[in-house]
């Protein structure tokens, strides 16, 4: 007996036979390669029989230890041999030695660390090769003739079930198939039922709060913050205008506005001086009360805005000023809105600053992490820039912290610093990091409507009152 390598290098066991019968099972897997031995022949003078010979091969490296009677055939065909590989890096089920492991053990294919073949037993392994094949086949055939168990019943539910493969050694299992769900059994599931009616009502500011969510930091959660903030005060008794002032317009997409080019937008608010009355749309997602929140959306268009403004000498700076002051005075007694959200864009340019010399208060969100404190700074001096030459009545009345992570030090870190250096203009409430809040604009909703029951909508309504409740603060 010899042996020769497989295409990944792993010795083999081979024995010169006629060519057997095909013992592939069933469900298609090769099974461990056995030939029968032919009987020892006799040498020209008549002696024992010669020592085996080695197949011709320019890898095979030393002889083997064990040597059996007999000629290996000179020509393998499974190709030439590869470069060699310690056995100890290659898994257990490679190309060349397939099937469970008692039958790779029974016909001597496994291999130890020193790529010696351990000692089987031949006849046992053909053996043990027929039975499973025959088992394989009797399995394949009976579930072939016979329906997966549990499938009349779920038709009448209109529930399809699909019935795994079958092996020796497990029964069947029935396992429902999440895209044949019928919508009747789609109404069963509660995770997305439409929430009650909300009854609660948050206090109403004496004038429209007008106040500009800013940041020059990326990622924050300007944008996350407008929207949630929003929609959670208007489904409790405020009226809001959300004004997207970032030219990739996810303010829009959060609350389900379409905005291509061509939508009247904060462009033409800006350049052209169009009404706010002009380019709001309602918002219209369910639980929503009917005009309780509009939007002016943002197109791509806006990201032109700061070029054509560059040529205008007096005024540029007041523009969005203006278009909401107009829009406010036109709405007065039930008819007044509240709230004014203006989300900005992660810059410090001209839309920037027009948003701060339109605003009475800017809404500072912070990220939990540390590249979110080192660029605070900078709003910070931009804030008072604007104070001091446009806008004498801004102020920073709220900071609310946001993805915010309990299990690192860093996150309770910034926390306690930023508590240390703002005071009470800290909110108590803090926004944990939520995949839920993440979910939400992929299905144009903010996380109040998306999953009002998850732990991002529970925080952000705990902020919205108590937004609601502190009213503005002057520091």
């Amino acid at each position: 007996m010899a042996f020769e390598r497989s295409k990944l290098g792993w010795p083999r066991r081979r024995f010169a036979a006629a060519p057997a019968e095909d013992h592939s099972s069933a469900l298609g897997w090769p099974t461990v390669s056995r030939e029968t031995s032919t009987a020892p022949s006799a040498s020209p003078q008549g002696g024992p029989a010669d020592t085996a010979s080695l197949a011709p091969s320019d890898d095979l490296g030393a002889d083997v230890s064990r040597e059996t009677s007999g000629s290996v055939p000179a020509t393998d065909d499974l190709g030439p041999a590869t470069s060699e590989i310690p056995a100890t890096a290659l898994p257990v089920d490679t190309p060349d030695v397939t099937g469970p492991p008692q039958l790779r053990t029974l016909a001597d294919v496994a291999v130890g660390p020193d790529e010696e073949p351990a000692t089987g037993n031949i006849a046992a392994a053909g053996a043990e090769a027929d039975e499973y094949a025959a088992d394989l086949a009797e399995a394949a055939e009976a579930s072939s003739d016979n329906p997966p168990r549990g499938e009349a019943d779920a038709a009448t539910d209109g529930v399809e079930v699909a019935n795994t493969a079958t092996s020796t050694d497990a029964a069947e299992s029935t396992v429902p198939e999440p895209s044949s769900v019928s919508p009747d059994a789609l109404e069963q599931d509660v995770s997305r039922e439409t929430p009650a009616p909300v009854t609660e009502q948050l206090p109403r500011p004496d004038t429209t709060r007008v106040l500009t969510i800013s940041n020059q930091k990326g990622g924050v959660g300007k944008t996350t913050t407008t929207v949630n903030l929003a929609v959670a005060l208007a489904m409790r008794g405020a009226r809001v205008l959300v004004v997207d002032l970032d030219p990739q317009g996810n303010a829009s997409t959060g609350l389900d506005i379409d905005h291509p080019n061509g939508t009247p937008s904060t462009y033409n608010v800006i350049v052209d001086k169009a009404s706010i009355a002009d380019t709001a749309q309602p918002v219209t997602t369910e639980g929503i009360p009917d005009g309780a929140l509009l939007c002016v959306p943002a197109t791509s268009d806006l990201a032109g805005a700061e070029v054509e403004l560059a040529a205008v000498v007096v005024g540029r700076e007041f523009r969005l000023k203006q278009a909401i002051d107009a829009f406010v005075a036109a709405h007065t007694g039930d008819d007044r809105f509240d709230y004014v959200f203006i989300d900005c864009p992660p810059s410090l340019g001209l839309l920037t600053v027009n948003a701060l010399a339109a605003a009475g208060e800017v809404l500072i969100p912070i990220q939990c992490e540390y590249y979110a404190l080192e660029g605070l700074g900078q709003l910070l001096e931009t804030i008072e820039l604007i104070h001091g030459y446009l806008n004498p009545s801004l102020h920073i009345s709220t900071m609310l912290l946001t993805m915010f992570d309990a299990r690192t030090k860093l996150a309770g870190q910034v926390v306690d610093e930023v508590r240390e250096h703002f005071g009470d203009t800290v909110m108590r409430t803090i926004i944990p990091r939520s995949v839920k809040v993440s979910e939400a604009p992929s299905y144009r909703q903010s996380v109040m409507t998306y999953d009002p029951m998850s732990r991002g909508a529970t925080s952000y309504l705990a902020a919205a009152r108590e937004f609601a409740e502190r009213g503005p603060r002057n520091h």
